[in-house]
């Protein structure tokens, strides 16, 4: 069992990364999960990322969550594991 933290926001910062990538990008599919305080995992299955690199497709999610990551008192510290898949 996990203690809560004092002060996690966890929940509403995941909604916020989910609400900047379904705006970005048209999702099939989209988890996003909090691993410890301002880190997250993110899955998400578009079929834009049908045809790109790997790259590319993590710089699509990426570039959608920027302004949650920057400057000192950013909500996201780290995306600790990001998978973007195309529909099968």
């Amino acid at each position: 069992m996990s203690l809560p933290i004092l002060g996690d926001d966890s929940d509403e910062i995941a909604g916020r990364l989910r609400s900047a990538i379904e705006a970005a990008v048209p999702c099939d599919e989209l988890e996003v999960s909090s691993g410890s305080p301002r880190h997250f995992t993110i899955r998400v299955v578009s079929p834009a990322f049908a045809g790109l690199s790997r790259v590319k497709k993590q710089q699509l999610v990426s570039s959608a969550i920027a302004d949650l990551m920057q400057g000192d008192d950013a909500p996201v510290h780290a995306v600790d594991r990001l998978d973007c898949a195309p529909p099968e």
